[in-house]
């Protein structure tokens, strides 16, 4: 198997020999989006000011006055040649800059973020060359320039040429921004706030077609957790029977857990005489949107954009019911939503005063968006850069944020190149046990201290209710 490691922040000695190097187009895009955010400040702060009870309260005292501010306001957020119509916030800015995105007035703004996302989709193009070919360029320039039907016929070509799992592995690099781009230059203005909070990295909170609070989604997930022990089947009990502490096997049983609502908690009696827990949480069952445990849809959706979900709160009573001491050394190993699972529990208070997690390592798991209470957690993120799933957070190839220099992340690319087999566990177990890669000797050398004899393998269900 051919594979390719990725080490961020590594600048390459020359630029193509057909373009311009992709960090430098990084680097403008990151320009201006700064410019278009500082623009937009400017038309929020400038309609604040000519709308404000100051203003009318000033306008009594000094009239021509007023009438002179009101008038250079109003003029500063509509002129075409300088903020254009960039009225917003309050009452009155949000009904100008509503009426505006139905006219397809664009302001400043909006134009300087079509550009940085132009950008940043011809930078991931240099490391994605699929991006480069007529059929997908096609669909990115249709989407950059608005052109919605044009875009749609591209996309309808691609998929009669690939099928729809190459199509979307050919785009994942640039999805959030080509919805971004979308959600600016439609006629809705309530979606635009998914574009700006993607232009600058973070994960939007609502959703890129009708602007929805994605918080709604709580709602279709409401159960308070619960855990259930289980017992092995014959699967299972012979990966556990060569199962050790490495990174290869932690996969390999989460494989086997498969992703109908088990999880597994292991104790050790490790080498310095210290019982450690090892807890293995795997992903998302693609069967229903919605069904009894955890693992479903709905509940990755939840876990991507927030922290408290029914995953976490079953893990938790799992820990509970499983008798783990307070103050446990603990580690979690997690795949996918097990992985963004993982991260919100180290997000939860509760549970980092409750036990010493030290260690929280995701296989292919969109977790970028999130921090650790404790910044003593070492965060270990692996990814196939052919999989789609962990661009979800926001920060895709094509993303100009970065994780803390703290966390290690180790990415990479290998043959497994459509969704959904770049995001299978097996994939990932595969390409870091093939002896290619350097990873699995990292990964292992950084939880030596879970070395030791394996002294129980408990699996439990875990249950939305």
């Amino acid at each position: 198997m051919a594979v390719q490691t990725v080490d961020a922040g590594v600048i390459p000695e020359s630029a193509p020999a057909d373009g311009t190097d992709a960090d430098l187009l990084m680097a403008a895009s990151v320009l201006l989006a700064d410019a278009a955010l500082a623009a937009r400040q400017a038309g929020a702060e400038l309609t604040a000011a000519a709308s404000s009870w100051r203003v009318g309260l000033q306008a009594v005292r000094h009239p021509g006055w007023a009438f002179g501010a009101a008038l250079s306001a109003a003029h500063a957020v509509t002129n075409p040649a300088g903020l254009g119509l960039a009225a917003s916030g309050g009452i009155v800015g949000e009904a100008v800059r509503s009426l505006g995105a139905v006219a397809r007035r664009r302001p400043a703004s909006v134009v300087m973020a079509v550009d940085a996302f132009a950008l940043r989709i011809e930078a991931a193009a240099r490391d994605h060359p699929n991006l480069a070919e007529p059929l997908a360029k096609r669909l990115t320039d249709a989407v950059i320039t608005g052109r919605r039907l044009e875009a749609l016929r591209a996309a309808r070509e691609l998929v009669d040429l690939f099928g729809v799992t190459r199509t979307l592995t050919t785009v994942s690099p640039v999805l959030m921004e080509l919805l971004a781009l979308n959600g600016l230059l439609d006629e809705n203005p309530t979606n635009d706030s998914f574009a700006w909070v993607t232009l600058t990295g973070g994960v939007p909170d609502t959703d890129p077609v009708f602007g929805l609070p994605a918080g709604l989604i709580k709602y279709l997930n409401p159960g308070p957790g619960r855990a259930e022990r289980a017992e092995a089947d014959a699967m299972l009990t012979r990966v556990l029977d060569r199962s050790g502490n490495d990174i290869v096997r932690y996969i390999d049983v989460i494989s086997a857990l498969g992703n109908h609502g088990l999880a597994l908690l292991r104790r050790i009696d490790c080498t310095d005489g210290v019982q450690r827990h090892v807890l293995l949480l795997p992903g998302t069952s693609f069967g229903r949107v919605t069904n009894s445990t955890p693992q479903d849809l709905v509940g990755a959706f939840d876990g991507v954009l927030r922290t408290d979900t029914t995953y976490t709160r079953a893990v938790k009573n799992l820990l509970l019911r499983a008798g783990v001491p307070e103050g446990s050394e603990l580690m979690i190993v997690g795949h996918s939503l097990g992985g963004i699972t993982a991260m919100n529990l180290a997000c939860d208070l509760d549970i980092v005063s409750t036990y010493r997690l030290t260690h929280v390592i995701t296989v292919g798991s969109p977790i970028d968006n999130k921090r650790p209470v404790d910044p003593a957690v070492q965060v270990i993120s692996l990814v196939n850069n052919h999989d789609v799933i962990p661009g979800l957070d926001g920060r895709g190839p094509a993303s100009a944020s970065d994780v803390p220099d703290s966390w290690i992340e180790l990415a990479w690319e290998d043959e497994t190149y459509d969704y959904p087999l770049s995001h299978a566990p097996q994939a990932y177990a595969g390409t870091l046990g093939s002896g290619e890669l350097p990873h699995r000797a990292r990964v292992n050398a950084l939880i030596t201290a879970y070395d030791g004899e394996i002294v129980a393998n408990q699996p439990y269900r875990l249950f939305d209710k």
